[in-house]
């Protein structure tokens, strides 16, 4: 049994995406279809000795050798395996990874204006939730980020401001960077990644709709020229309000605001997706945890 993504992806920019919904126990969890491959039966797992304990081993997968993840374990949920399994097979910074989850639901379409950023008292038994999603008035599921649990189990794939001492020496920058990303992590990351880098005046914003305020009122003010106070846009595809695609769609459509360089940091940026980046004019797309060759890119544009 398997399930493929074909012909439900969606147009870049419509603000819109869908999701997996699955059950672990009783509750109802969310993934982005972008980053499925496919959905299998569980397969014979070979355990690895030392691995993490959310580790359950790994399969081979048409020749190819993926981690399997049993993901009630991570997020403190009762812990079972049933006939009922499924693995979902996602794909993040270009790493196959086999995630268990106790039954498949539905695929369903949605605004990102359904899914709310959660405070820290809603997440508090959470803390891989990157968003709750109003399904409808009785319906939520949690939008679990996947990424936090992957560099959880393997922190080496979440990348390192250290990479960027390889580039050598650099002059502090005067350029202005805003920036939009959900992740406290990885804006600390990034933050770290840029002042590295000799980029010391950077805005950032927790969503899409943040930063496209801050972009509009720029915009708005006849007595400036946006590109003036702005001059590289860095953006997440996935955040609650507002995407990266719909973000740089609104920014490249925009009269006042289309010349300002937007390039696009996602773990979603894989070979056959790069497209939707490009239909809404991302100026470069880098695929996370990949710093120095963000850093060249953002250097290519603005210095």
């Amino acid at each position: 049994m398997e399930h493929s993504k074909e012909g439900i992806l969606l147009q870049s920019g419509t603000n819109e995406l869908e999701v997996i919904l699955f059950h672990i126990g009783r509750q109802t969890y969310a993934i982005n279809v972008l980053k499925v491959r496919e959905i299998i039966m569980p397969a014979r797992i070979t355990k690895v000795p030392n691995s993490h304990e959310a580790v359950e081993g790994i399969i081979n997968l048409r020749g190819e050798l993926i981690a399997v993840v049993n993901l009630a374990k991570m997020i403190n949920a009762p812990s079972s395996i049933h006939d009922s399994d499924r693995f979902i097979v996602a794909e993040l910074n270009q790493t196959k990874i086999a995630f268990r989850v106790h039954g498949i639901d539905r695929i369903s379409r949605i605004s990102w204006k359904q899914i709310e950023k959660p405070n820290d008292l809603t997440i508090s038994d959470q803390p891989y939730a990157t968003g709750v999603i109003k399904l409808d008035e009785r319906e939520m599921s949690i939008l679990l980020d996947i990424e936090k649990i992957v560099v959880e189990i393997n922190p080496a794939l979440g990348g390192s401001a250290e990479s960027i001492k390889m580039l050598g020496h650099r002059e502090r920058s005067t350029k202005k960077i805003v920036v939009a990303e959900d992740s406290g992590v990885l804006r600390a990351l990034l933050k770290d990644t840029l002042t590295e880098a000799g980029y010391d005046n950077v805005t950032f914003f927790q969503n899409g709709k943040e930063a496209w305020e801050y972009l509009e009122n720029y915009a708005e003010d006849e007595t400036v020229r946006p590109t003036d106070k702005v001059h590289l846009l860095l953006t997440d595809i996935e955040m609650p309000q507002m995407d990266g695609h719909h973000l740089t769609y609104r920014v490249k459509n925009h009269p006042k605001l289309k010349d300002i360089p937007v390039i696009i940091f996602s773990s979603l940026i894989t070979e056959d997706l790069y497209h939707k980046g490009e239909a809404v004019g991302a100026s470069a797309q880098i695929s996370k945890p990949d710093l120095v060759n963000l850093v060249k890119e953002i250097d290519k544009f603005i210095l």
